[in-house]
């Protein structure tokens, strides 16, 4: 496989969102050249010492969203995972979902399937995935055999770097935990960079107020392509949507929704991915990832997936 359709296939089955409309007022505010919306709620706030271009800076800065999924490699938890492939007229062709078990005795995890129901062509005579999908499913989120890591990795700060050996799970990094920043994908590259000089043009802003799971006071904030360029296939955006809660006593990440689409001569992609964190004691961990994804690239058949990961019983 070529290192272009890797990058590709890394990239779009994780970074997704959804179009959610936002309830804003319009206020007399410069925001990186553009015009940022403010719902009543952050004006009022505006005038304590908000700064709405704060969360630009937090948004890069951000290190919470990124602890939340180390935590996971040190407990115990139980998860629900459900993939479906689709045909393109929507019928399902292939699905997995199994329940799993992780466990973590202080110094190593290991995963055990609790129970699963496989049906079509999910896997071939070898036993291998037949869809990069599941793959990168079972990758991501899966341990084979005992995994134990040298120190406590959540209390490190995360490093965002190249490193030849790993360069496509850094770029993804950057895409998921640093979002606004430009990767080293061919024809994608500063297209991902929402926040540059070139970018701004392109989109809207907004900082709202909003409950996130019914009893999080959050500020909200969206970078959203403006309506005259999202109808167009100028192939001059990737994200169309971003969207952060940010809890407003703690500034702990708490959800995040975003999508991405681009069609080129090479390869087309529209993907969208929800994601949930849930507060257990003292810690973050991701509560509920949800993902629609459809991509397309040269000699290979098109691949239309959803998946779902419920994550729960935490320390058990």
């Amino acid at each position: 496989m070529s290192k272009i359709y890797k990058i590709i296939i890394i990239l779009i089955i994780l970074c997704q969102v959804k179009n959610q409309n936002l309830s804003a007022q319009t206020i007399d505010t410069i925001f990186l050249g553009s015009s940022v919306y403010m719902d009543s709620v952050v004006i009022r706030a505006s005038k304590i010492g908000f700064d709405a271009q704060d969360f630009v800076l937090r948004m890069q800065q951000d290190e919470s969203f990124y602890k939340a999924f180390k935590n996971l490699r040190f407990t115990s938890y139980n998860s629900d995972n459900q993939l479906v492939i689709k045909s393109k007229r929507n019928k399902i062709t292939a699905s997995l979902s199994n329940k799993i078990h992780q466990n973590w005795n202080g110094k190593c995890r290991s995963m055990k399937v609790l129970n699963e129901q496989i049906e079509g062509d999910i896997l071939d005579q070898s036993n291998d995935y037949n869809y990069y999908t599941a793959k990168l499913l079972d990758r991501l989120f899966f341990t084979h055999g005992e995994v134990c890591d040298k120190k406590d990795l959540v209390e490190e700060t995360p490093e965002i770097q190249k490193d030849a050996s790993n360069s496509h799970v850094n770029e993804l990094k950057k895409l998921i935990f640093k979002p606004g920043q430009a990767v080293d994908v061919p024809f994608v590259g500063s297209k991902t960079a929402i926040f540059s000089p070139e970018m701004r043009p392109y989109y809207d802003y907004s900082v709202t107020s909003k409950l996130y799971a019914e009893k999080i006071d959050c500020y909200v904030f969206a970078a959203f392509v403006k309506p005259e360029f999202l109808t167009k296939k100028e192939g001059k955006t990737v994200i169309k949507y971003l969207e952060t809660y940010f809890d407003k006593l703690t500034k702990q990440v708490v959800a995040r929704r975003y999508q991405l689409q681009y069609s080129n001569f090479w390869f087309d992609f529209d993907v969208k991915m929800d994601i949930q964190l849930t507060k257990i004691g003292t810690k973050y961990y991701p509560q509920h990832i949800s993902y629609d994804g459809n991509w397309n690239v040269p000699f290979q058949k098109r691949e239309i997936a959803k998946f779902d990961i419920s994550f729960y019983d935490f320390g058990l």
